[in-house]
């Protein structure tokens, strides 16, 4: 039986996306989503790179670099949106602030709030920063204006006004005793304010687009500016005028001021100022500030580009963060802008989940994307994997784990690779049908071809080239052409699923038509065909120990077919919805099935019988896998969740086992106190089992030894205040039935004559208690006060009904005779 969830990879931050039919899996593009002025700085990375911050809605959650894990999600009690959050420079206090405009400050590695205040800002807070001395935090608000607040006396200390519209940036200069603080609105100016004079000492100008991010250099005398009018300005703040504005030819969304010194690596071969911009080409680029001139530019990735929306660089740690626009967490090491890690932060509609590895240690996972995104289990590093050009609809993983391949609605195929060292890299593609590929299965025994069903009805058939499985061929060479083998019409409708036989030489597919077919291989010969959906089938799927074949169809329900005869065997309903995956596990005895509802069934096939449901998911459950020991189970969903499952069914079984053999050693100890008259120890022993029917025998045994019986009370009272508040709820229920109740009023008395009503009154739970034995206990009374009016009234007859003495006859002297 499958225990709830271990763990699931949610990102459920804000989105906006086309919600496909229910006989429709994807989009109709890509998800469209906001990168609103509310969340500019998303994501943050601490001083010494160990921790990751995210907002996902309402909660910031705290990643662990190393491990991948969510350490600690935080949340506060009005549950609204969070719109801004920052971390202190010395990485011990975060502050949030959300739509209710509230602040609230967290020492965030307890969990906990020290401190909630109102930020006074008639609209949401939009933007935050800490002095460098942490002891000062400024906020600005969508309603133009910029407070700073002394965390450490908790009172505000100035309040800026003069911003038209939005401010979306502040930031303090880096040397604490300039006490300066800069901010910028929805007017592209640079404010500069003076804590000590509470003024504006200067309004820059050089921007015509929302200034994006503010840097300054060691010295404090440089501050460098970006935005997105493709421009980056460096300013003298001496003079508070632009030295020199650097074209960069894109929007830029942050800009870094890089250490004077040389990186090779980087290109950067002069001390001068040097800056790394983040924006939408997707590229981190570096730029000599005095020449204007782009020195290093990173390598194209592959696939479609993904804009930049955040960088930030931990120097300390000597790692980069960026984040691109689809939420992926990409680290660099800073001085050569290697990729150490990846975490992707946003999985859209999950479409399809497989295990990955030849010990099921990775996870394949295809979302509403036309990138593919493969997780380490232990870790959660994610590699972000590009070959498709439109959204991949399914997945399938060849009997070694190492080698999978995936199918899109381009119309092509694509093999992957994984290497020892969890590498994975495209080794084949193919092309040739003529519409979505919406399906794909391959061989079972060994690795030598793969199927593929469309939309446009026909199956093909993929052999598997020689050369690929050769342990030479290196992925450098780049990806090996497939050619289909055989191609055939196989249904009038869409072909939603296909599945291989455990022997390599049958073939099933499962259409929008309402009927399976099963076909020969290698050359799709028509075996026959399954008739008895009323709507069209989403899933089948061969028994890996029996001639079955299971489907899942839109009408709810799923059925096995014998491949013998083709006939209905059995026929499962439960779900309220359509049912889009199954398969079989615990060698072919059960069948898994996920639906439309959200639900996962676990179904014994022997008596038809649903033995757990698991309600984890809040939209359609697409993706459906299992581990190759059958002791683990992956499921992916339209709520963008991806779930693992553990089979805790032998635990289950064994955890039962041991709590009986330790119940019946229990007994046999109760027994053997009752027959030495033992009674208190016999009490708190049947107390401890916390079964009110192996108590109420003890206290009957004390009340069958007039010996005992005098000393219930003694025996009663010498219990653990734990025992007689147990023994008082035992009561309750044993007072609601009139052959027990005399027991329970025992015990009630004992404790109401010798207990304190205060310490009774203490007892948790007390005054339902006390509310369930009034009517019952008068109902006894009652019953005991009839009991005794008919007693007195049949004394009184039989004394009344008693006939007078009848006189003796004198007796007659013998000589009168």
């Amino acid at each position: 039986m499958l225990s709830s969830a271990r763990w699931s990879l949610s990102t459920k931050a804000g989105r906006c996306r086309y919600q496909p039919r229910d006989g429709q899996r994807g989009g109709a593009g890509r998800g469209c989503r906001s990168l609103s002025w509310l969340r500019p700085f998303c994501h943050q990375l601490d001083q010494t790179g160990q921790h990751v911050f995210c907002v996902c809605g309402t909660k910031v959650n705290v990643l662990d670099v190393a491990s991948g894990a969510v350490l600690r999600s935080l949340e506060q009690e009005d549950q609204e949106d969070i719109t801004a959050f920052e971390l202190s420079p010395d990485d011990q206090v975060l502050v949030t602030a959300t739509r209710a405009l509230l602040l609230a400050q967290w020492a965030w590695r307890e969990g906990s709030i020290t401190r909630l205040w109102k930020a006074i800002h008639t609209a949401p807070v939009a933007t935050m920063a800490f002095d460098p001395t942490s002891t000062l935090l400024a906020t600005g608000g969508c309603d133009g204006a910029v407070r700073v607040w002394d965390i450490v006396r908790h009172y505000g200390t100035h309040h800026f006004r003069g911003s038209p519209g939005v401010v979306h940036l502040v930031t303090f200069h880096p040397d604490p005793a300039r006490l300066l603080l800069f901010s910028s609105a929805a007017d592209a100016t640079i404010r500069m304010w003076s804590l000590q004079d509470q003024s504006c000492l200067a309004v820059m100008t050089a921007h015509y687009s929302a200034v994006t991010s503010l840097t300054f250099s060691a010295d404090g005398h440089t501050m460098l500016s970006s935005g997105r009018d493709k421009i980056c300005v460096i300013w003298d703040l001496q003079s508070h005028q632009a030295t020199r504005t650097v074209p960069v030819f894109e929007s830029v969304e942050a800009a870094v001021l890089l250490p004077e010194e040389l990186v090779p690596k980087l290109d950067v071969k002069s001390k001068g100022l040097h800056f790394l911009t983040a924006g939408d080409q997707g590229l981190l680029r570096v730029w000599e500030a005095a020449s204007g001139q782009c020195v290093y530019a990173q390598p194209q990735p592959p696939g479609p580009r993904q804009g930049l929306t955040h960088c930030t660089l931990a120097q300390s740690a000597g790692l980069l963060l960026s984040v691109t626009t689809d939420h992926n967490l990409l680290l660099y090491e800073a001085r050569s802008l290697q990729l150490q890690k990846q975490f992707a932060g946003y999985s859209e509609e999950v479409l399809d989940v497989r295990f990955l590895g030849p010990e099921d240690s990775h996870i394949v996972v295809a979302s509403n994307s036309p990138s593919l995104k493969v997780f380490e289990l232990q870790t959660m590093t994610c590699q972000i994997l590009h070959g498709h050009t439109d959204i991949v609809l399914a997945l399938d993983v060849f009997r070694k784990g190492r080698l999978f391949a995936s199918c899109a609605k381009d119309q092509s195929i694509c093999i992957w690779r994984m290497n020892k060292a969890g590498r994975v890299a495209c080794v084949a593609q193919g092309s040739g049908h003529t519409h979505s590929v919406g399906t794909i299965c391959c061989s079972r025994l060994k690795e030598t071809f793969l199927v593929t069903g469309s939309q446009d009805c026909t199956v093909k058939l993929w052999p598997i080239p020689e050369a690929l499985l050769s342990k030479g061929t290196a992925p450098d060479s780049g990806p090996i052409l497939l050619q289909a083998q055989a191609t055939q019409r196989c249904h009038d409708k869409d072909i939603n699923s296909v599945a291989v036989a455990p022997n390599d030489k049958l073939l099933a597919t499962g259409s929008q038509d309402r009927t399976a077919k099963l076909w020969a291989l290698p050359h799709c010969q028509l075996l026959g065909i399954f008739s008895g959906h009323r709507r069209g089938l989403w899933c089948v799927q061969f028994s890996p120990m029996d001639q079955v074949l299971a489907t899942a169809s839109a009408d709810g329900t799923i059925k096995l077919w014998a491949l013998q005869d083709f006939s209905c065997l059995k026929t499962f309903e439960g779900h309220d919805a359509s049912v889009l995956k199954v398969v079989f596990v615990s060698r072919g005895t059960q069948l898994l099935s996920s639906g439309s509802d959200g639900l996962v069934k676990l179904w014994t096939i022997k008596n038809n019988e649903c033995v757990k449901t698991l309600d984890a998911h809040e939209d359609k459950v697409w993706g459906l896998h299992c581990s190759r020991l059958d002791d683990r189970a992956l499921t992916g969903a339209s709520d963008s969740c991806v779930i693992l499952w553990k089979d805790v069914t032998e635990e289950e079984q064994s955890e039962e086992q041991a709590r009986r053999e330790e119940e019946v050693v229990k007994q046999q100890e109760l027994d053997n106190l009752l027959y030495e008259k033992r009674y208190l120890r016999a009490l708190g022993l049947a107390i401890s089992l916390d079964r009110p029917h192996t108590v109420l025998t003890v206290i009957q045994a004390i009340r069958r030894d007039p010996e005992a019986c005098k000393k219930l009370g003694a025996t009663v009272l010498r219990l653990r205040r734990d025992q007689k508040e147990a023994l008082l709820r035992f009561c309750v229920t044993w007072n609601t039935n009139s052959r027990h109740c005399h027991e329970a009023q025992a015990v009630l008395g004992v404790l109401l004559r010798h207990e304190a009503p205060e310490e009774l009154l203490a007892y948790p739970g007390v005054q339902a208690s006390l509310e369930a034995l009034l009517p019952y206990t008068e109902r006894h009374f009652q019953r005991l006060s009839r009991t005794l009016q008919a007693a007195t009234f049949l004394d009184f007859l039989w004394h009344n009904m008693k006939l007078p003495t009848l006189p003796t006859a004198p007796s007659v002297a013998p000589s009168a005779l």
